[in-house]
C-alpha cells in the first residue's frame, strides 16, 4: 500500500519579542515530548584561525550555567527518563530532549539558563578540560580510527582554506590551544542568543501552553543582534583531476570520491534529483556500486554514496571503496567511472526511481515518526529555509522528480567526483615513493 499523497504534521509558528522563534506541532496522548533547539553556528561561522569553536560550545553548553551545576543537566533529565544530547555540524549546532510530557517545564528552563547565564561559569579552567575533552573526542573517532581523518583529507580538494566549508566542525586543535577565554566568551555573546535560535516544541502538548511556556522561560532574554547571513555563490563541480595519495595503517586501500553538490534550499530539485540518483548508484547493497564492485566484480569489500546537505553554496558529496588487497585500485575506479557513466548515460529504470522515492518516503517517514525527529526537522527547516513548512512539502518533491531529471543531476553533479580522489595504502605494502605523497600538481584551488 502506497503512502498517502496528504502526509502533513500540524504546526503553528511565532516569534517571540526578543527574536526566538518558536515552532509547535502538537500530537496530543503520546505522551511524550521533545524539545529541540537549533543555533545558526556552525564551523562555517567560524574564522579560519579558530577553527573549532562551535563544537567546542557544543560541550561547554553541558557544563553548568547560572542555577545549574556541571553535569546536572543531564543529571536532572534523565533522572526524569529524559533523554538528551546536541550535535554541530557545518551549519548549526542543536540540542535535544526527549522526555515523558510532564518533563517539559525542567527541560525548557534548563535551555533558557544555558542561553541566557552560560557566561557565568565560563572559566578558563571549564574552557581547558573542554579543549581536552574535544581533544580525545578526536583522537577517538578519527585519528585512532583506520580511514578516519579520510573526510578532512578530502575538503582540500573541493573546497579552498577560506571556504565556509573548508575545515570539519570537530576544528583544529592548535586552535583552540591557542584560544584565550576572551576570544571564546566573544564567540558566545556573538552566536548564542534567542534571535539565532529555532525552538521547536513537538509531542503530548497543548498550543496555547506551549507557546506560554517558552515565553515564561525565554522571553526575558535580551535578543542581542544576530550576524547578517552571507551566503557564497555556488561553486561548480570539479573540473580537473585532483588527487592525494596517503599511507597509513589500515586493512585494506581504500579510495574516497569528493564532490561540490547542488545547495540544499526549500523545494530544490537539483539536490532532490541528487539523492535519488546517489541512492540508486550508491545506497546499500542493492545499489550499481555494490552489485558491480562487491557482488559482480568481487573486488571491493564495500562501496557506497553519501551527501551531506548543506546551505553555504554547495553541499558535500563523498563516495568510498574499500578496495579487496591484491585487486588493482586502478581498475577499481575504472569500474565506478564506467558504473557512473552508464548511469549517465542511460538514466535510472522505472524500477530503480520507484525503489529509491519508497526508501526516501520511508526514511522521512521512519524520522517524522518520533517527536524528537520531527523537532530537529522542524527546527532544520525553520534555521535553514525560514520555512518550517517546508517540512510537509518533502514528500510531494520527491514523487514529482522524474527520470530524466535524475540522469541530468547524475551528469552535471555525481559524474565529476571521479575528479577529486583520496587514495589510502596499506602502510606495510607502500613503497618508500608513496609514503604520505600528496599530488600537489593536482591540488589546486576550487573554482
Amino acid at each position: 500500500m502506497g503512502v498517502p499523497a496528504d502526509v502533513r504534521y500540524p504546526m503553528t509558528s511565532r516569534v517571540l519579542d526578543n527574536g526566538l522563534r518558536v515552532v509547535v506541532s502538537p500530537t496530543p496522548g503520546s505522551g511524550v515530548v521533545a524539545v529541540n533547539l537549533w543555533y545558526d553556528v556552525g564551523s562555517r561561522h567560524e574564522q579560519p584561525h579558530r577553527q573549532g569553536f562551535a563544537h567546542l560550545f557544543e560541550h561547554l553548553m553541558f557544563q553548568g550555567s547560572r542555577h545549574v551545576k556541571s553535569g546536572d543537566h543531564f543529571a536532572l533529565l534523565q533522572g526524569h527518563g529524559a533523554s538528551l544530547n546536541a550535535t554541530t555540524s557545518f551549519d548549526r549546532t542543536n540540542y535535544f530532549e526527549a522526555m515523558p510530557a510532564g518533563v517539559l517545564d525542567l527541560a525548557l528552563w534548563l535551555e533558557a539558563d544555558r542561553m541566557a547565564y552560560l557566561d557565568d561559569v565560563l572559566t578558563q579552567e571549564n574552557f581547558e578540560n573542554q579543549v581536552d575533552v574535544v581533544a580525545q573526542e578526536r583522537s577517538q573517532r578519527m585519528d585512532n580510527v583506520p580511514y578516519g581523518t579520510v573526510f578532512e583529507k578530502a575538503l582540500p580538494l573541493i573546497f579552498d582554506p577560506e571556504h565556509p566549508y573548508g575545515h570539519l566542525p570537530i576544528g583544529n586543535m592548535q586552535h583552540l590551544a591557542d584560544a584565550t577565554l576572551a576570544e571564546v566568551s566573544a564567540f558566545h555573546a556573538r552566536h548564542y542568543m534567542p534571535s539565532t535560535a529555532v525552538l521547536s516544541i513537538v509531542g503530548d502538548v497543548e498550543e496555547s501552553a506551549a507557546f506560554a511556556k517558552a515565553e515564561m522561560y525565554f522571553g526575558h532574554i535580551d535578543g542581542g543582534e544576530p550576524p547578517k547571513r552571507e551566503l557564497p555563490p555556488t561553486l561548480p563541480p570539479v573540473g580537473e583531476r585532483r588527487r592525494a595519495d596517503f599511507s597509513e595503517e589500515v586493512p585494506a586501500p581504500g579510495v574516497w570520491f569528493a564532490s561540490r553538490l547542488p545547495a540544499d534550499a526549500p523545494q530544490s530539485r537539483d539536490l532532490a534529483a541528487v539523492e535519488l540518483a546517489n541512492a540508486i548508484v550508491g545506497d546499500g547493497e542493492t545499489s550499481r556500486l555494490h552489485r558491480r564492485l562487491v557482488r559482480q566484480d568481487e573486488v571491493a569489500l564495500a562501496a557506497g554514496m553519501g551527501i551531506n546537505p548543506l546551505i553555504a553554496g554547495n553541499s558535500l558529496g563523498l563516495g568510498s571503496v574499500r578496495v579487496v588487497p591484491g585487486c588493482d585500485v586502478d581498475e577499481v575506479v575504472s569500474a565506478v567511472e564506467e558504473v557512473l557513466r552508464t548511469f549517465a548515460t542511460d538514466g535510472p529504470t522505472d524500477g530503480e526511481l520507484a525503489v529509491a522515492r519508497a526508501q526516501a518516503e520511508r526514511d522521512w517517514l521512519d524520522d517524522m515518526g518520533t517527536a524528537a525527529g520531527r523537532a530537529d526537522a522542524i527546527s532544520g527547516c525553520a534555521m535553514l529555509y525560514d520555512d518550517p513548512e517546508a517540512l510537509n512539502q518533502r514528500l510531494p518533491l520527491l514523487r514529482s522528480i522524474t527520470a530524466a531529471e535524475v540522469q541530468e543531476a547524475t551528469q552535471t553533479w555525481l559524474l565529476p567526483c571521479l575528479n577529486a580522489q583520496v587514495r589510502i595504502t596499506p602502510a606495510e605494502t607502500a613503497s618508500d615513493a608513496e609514503q604520505d605523497r600528496t599530488s600537489t600538481a593536482e591540488l589546486g584551488g576550487a573554482e
